[in-house]
C-alpha cells in the first residue's frame, strides 16, 4: 500500500510538473495551437517511444539476469568439483581409454580460446571412454560417492540448478550409480551381465563428469585466470600435469 501511495504521488508531481511548464510557455508565447501541436505530437509518438525503450531495457535486463545466474550456476558446479568431481575424475582416469584423436581436446592449456573450448565440448559430447566395472574398486567406488550423497542432495536444492540441465542430468547420473552400488550385497560376487550394466552406468556419468569440467574451465578461464592456471596444472587427463611451476 506504502509503495502504490508513493507511485500516485510521482505520478501527480510529474504531470503538474509539465501542466506547468506548459503553462509557463503560453504565458510567455502565448500560442494554444503551438502547445496543442507539440503535445499532440509527442503523444502520437509515446508508444513507439515506450516500445523502443521496453525492447532496449528488457534485452540488457535479461542479459544481466542471464549473466548473473550462470556466474551463481558456475559457482555451484566449483563446489562440485572442488569437492567430489575432480577427485572423481582422478580416481578414474586410470580405467579410461582415450584415443589419440580424442586426447588434444582434453589437454586444457592458458592459450585455450572460447572457440577451442567450444570444439571440445562438441567433440567429448557422449565420447566413449571404455570404461569397465571389472577394472574399478566397486567398493572404493561406492565408499566415496556414499561420503558425497548428503553434498550432492545440497546442490540439487540450489532452484538455479532448473536452468543447467545437463549438470543436473550429471547429478542424477551419479546418484543412480550411487544407488546401484549400494544396493548390491557384494560387489566381488557379480555376474558378467550385472558388471556390464554398471560398466554402463559408469560411462553415462563420466562422459557427462569430462563435459562439464570442459565448460567450467572455460569459465574459470574468463572470470577466475588464477584458478584457471591452477586448474590446468592439475589436470586429471594429463599425466605429465604439475601443480608445481618449473
Amino acid at each position: 500500500m506504502k509503495k502504490l501511495i508513493e507511485r500516485i504521488i510521482i505520478v501527480i508531481v510529474l504531470v503538474s510538473l509539465s501542466a506547468a511548464i506548459f503553462d509557463i510557455h503560453y504565458d510567455i508565447f502565448h500560442d494554444k495551437r503551438f502547445i496543442a501541436d507539440y503535445f499532440l505530437g509527442s503523444l502520437a509518438f509515446l508508444p513507439i517511444s515506450i516500445l523502443m525503450v521496453s525492447l532496449i531495457f528488457e534485452r540488457i535486463i535479461s542479459s544481466r539476469e542471464k549473466s548473473v545466474l550462470m556466474n551463481k550456476l558456475n559457482m555451484v558446479i566449483g563446489s562440485f568439483y572442488s569437492e567430489a568431481g575432480n577427485e572423481l575424475l582422478e580416481k578414474l582416469k586410470k580405467h579410461i581409454n582415450i584415443s589419440n584423436d580424442a586426447m588434444p581436446y582434453l589437454m586444457v592449456n592458458t592459450k585455450w580460446s572460447k572457440k577451442d573450448f567450444k570444439t571440445a565440448e562438441k567433440e567429448l559430447k557422449g565420447y566413449f571412454y571404455g570404461l569397465d566395472a571389472r577394472e574399478i574398486d566397486l567398493d572404493r567406488l561406492k565408499d566415496f560417492l556414499a561420503s558425497k550423497k548428503e553434498f550432492l542432495l545440497r546442490l540439487l536444492e540450489n532452484q538455479n540448478l532448473l536452468e543447467h540441465e545437463t549438470f543436473t542430468d550429471l547429478l542424477w547420473a551419479i546418484f543412480h550409480v550411487t544407488d546401484e552400488l549400494e544396493s548390491r550385497k557384494d560387489l566381488k560376487k557379480l555376474s558378467q551381465a550385472d558388471l556390464a550394466h554398471l560398466s554402463g552406468d559408469i560411462q553415462r556419468f563420466y562422459v557427462l563428469l569430462a563435459a562439464e569440467w570442459i565448460g567450467y574451465m572455460s569459465h574459470l578461464k574468463v572470470q577466475y585466470p588464477y584458478l584457471f592456471s591452477l586448474a590446468v596444472r592439475k589436470n586429471p587427463f594429463d599425466k605429465n600435469a604439475r601443480v608445481e611451476i618449473e
